[in-house]
């Protein structure tokens, strides 16, 4: 069998968003990332609810649902459940994921539903024409805020992290190094693996996100998080993170000032639930964090599902599912 490429994931359909638009990176990350896992397309599901971001089923060479607005976890995780063997993946928005969806988001993290949730993130709603959103941040003028807004955002990573999510990363749409591989580790991941995407809306949101994803200051607006190695970052590798004992906050350091020394700079543990709420919780002007923040192992709900499922049971329930309905069956 002949080696995969991005190429056999993609369909004869017209790739349809803004010329510039960060979900082609996107896009191509997601099926690069397939190709290298060798993904069974006849195995795989795509499922997106509502937004620019929910139209990525239509061109990936997957099985594919475009479903309805903030429902794509609840339908998702009926796929899963049908189908215990398949990789289904969750595409959603910060307006479809965190706003109507919210709710469903938070149990699907909660019960740990094998998914690999990806989150495009552009602060903004774009297909309906640039409505504030749920992370829009404070002073953002849009339509429906044209004084600027005064809400308080929704912050992706510290609502999963307190919804139950083991897996949380978050990466830049444009880095076509760091999102295939963070996107492989989050479909190997067993159970919810959440994955915020930074993404560009070329139209409504123009560079939001420039002050960290700029590439002549990335270095020191991120900081690449790998578990075992030091928080270090900067563009000379000198800077780094360490504790505060009187905040108990995280602090910037400088190594080799203040009598200052990498022992004195915190270690990455991805398991650390309190680690990753720190982490996720930076701001300007500390760097923000990249990579997987946390990964945490615990039993996923669709395997502990059919587990309390007899054999029959799921014969049934999946012939019901594939070949229509059994209710108005009667014994022989």
């Amino acid at each position: 069998m002949s080696e995969l490429t991005f190429k056999d994931f993609e369909t004869d359909q017209e790739v349809r968003w803004c010329p510039g638009c960060g979900d082609y990176s996107i896009l191509k990350a997601v099926q690069r990332t397939l190709a290298a896992q060798g993904a069974d397309p006849a195995n795989t599901v795509f499922v997106s609810g509502i937004g620019c971001s929910s139209r990525l089923p239509y061109y990936v060479e997957t099985y594919g649902f475009h479903t309805i607005h903030g429902r794509a976890p609840a339908i998702a995780t009926g796929v899963k459940l049908a189908r215990p063997e398949a990789d289904v993946w969750v595409i959603t928005g910060d307006g479809d994921g965190l706003s109507i969806g919210g709710n469903h988001l938070m149990h699907a993290l909660r019960r740990n539903v094998d998914l690999n949730i990806l989150l495009f993130n552009n602060e903004i709603y774009g297909l309906t024409k640039g409505q504030y959103s749920p992370t829009s941040r404070p002073g953002t003028r849009s339509p429906s805020t044209p004084h600027g807004s005064f809400d308080a955002p929704v912050h992706p990573g510290r609502l999963v992290l307190g919804a139950g999510a083991g897996f949380i990363a978050r990466a830049v749409d444009i880095d076509q190094k760091g999102l295939p591989e963070i996107l492989a580790a989050a479909n190997d991941y067993r159970g919810a693996a959440f994955v915020e995407i930074l993404q560009n809306c070329i139209v409504y949101n123009k560079d939001v996100f420039d002050d960290v994803v700029n590439k002549k200051h990335a270095a020191d607006t991120q900081i690449h998080v790998r578990h075992g190695q030091p928080l270090t970052y900067g563009r000379d590798g000198n800077r780094g993170l360490r504790l505060d004992p009187r905040s108990l906050r995280l602090e910037a350091v400088v190594i080799g000032e203040n009598g200052v020394t990498e022992a004195d700079v915190m270690v990455h543990d991805e398991t650390n639930h309190t680690l990753a709420g720190l982490l996720l919780e930076l701001t300007d002007p500390l760097p923000t964090a990249m990579g997987i923040i946390h990964r945490s192992p615990r039993p996923a709900f669709d395997q502990a599902f059919w587990q309390h499922k007899p054999t029959d049971r799921r014969a049934r329930v999946v012939d019901l599912l594939r070949h229509g309905n059994m209710l108005d069956r009667r014994p022989a």
